[in-house]
């Protein structure tokens, strides 16, 4: 009789240690779920600022080459995809589409230097920059959270109760391509800069 109650004792208290270590666990990935969610939110704010500098930036380009219209159309259609995505790979690889329209506008904009000089560009290209810091500073927020997030969600025996919650992996962001390590850079007149900070996109 006592061997039976020890027997049932032991799987009384394995039990509640499943128990506790499931509820334990599902808090956790909430938690952690939760945090990307909130890393991405930051840098969906800062993609969708820059969305909203590309057309008086483009505007401004076109007033001295309007022949470029392959360029303009490919950042139009990249950043009205970016808008409309529903989900962060969708909004990375247009953000991917719409990196690359810049550093083509960018090219353009090194063959007139009176168009750098213009007041009204150089306050747009300042605002950019601004931006461009300011996502790259919320790319690496999301990608740290991203990484723990990931490395937990695939880990045993915790990947089983992440099944079960079909939790999925998320997508880093990050530089695809090794031409895209250097970023196109534009010098102004007045001794400043502009480099784009990378040409990103879902993993």
């Amino acid at each position: 009789m006592k061997g039976l109650l020890g027997v049932i004792s032991v799987i009384l208290l394995i039990v509640i240690g499943v128990g506790i270590f499931y509820y334990s666990s599902y808090n956790q990935l909430i938690k952690i779920n939760e945090d990307v969610k909130s890393a991405w939110s930051d840098v969906d704010v800062q993609l969708k600022r820059r969305a909203d500098l590309i057309p008086n930036l483009v505007n401004s380009v076109k007033g001295y080459d309007a022949h470029e219209k392959e360029v303009f159309e490919h950042i139009a259609d990249a950043r009205s995809k970016l808008i409309a995505a529903k989900n962060p790979k969708d909004e990375l690889k247009a953000n991917s589409a719409l990196e690359s329209g810049i550093s083509r506008l960018l090219v353009i904009v090194e063959r007139y230097p009176e168009l750098k000089a213009n007041e009204e560009f150089t306050r747009l290209m300042d605002n950019l920059e601004g931006t461009e810091n300011r996502i790259s500073v919320a790319r690496k927020r999301y990608n740290d959270v991203v990484k723990i997030y990931n490395s937990t969600i695939l880990s045993f025996p915790k990947n089983i109760i992440a099944s079960r919650m079909n939790l999925k992996p998320a997508p880093y962001f990050k530089i695809t391509a090794p031409q895209d390590k250097i970023p196109p850079k534009v010098e102004f007149g007045n001794g400043t800069s502009l480099i784009l900070k990378g040409s990103l996109c879902a993993s």
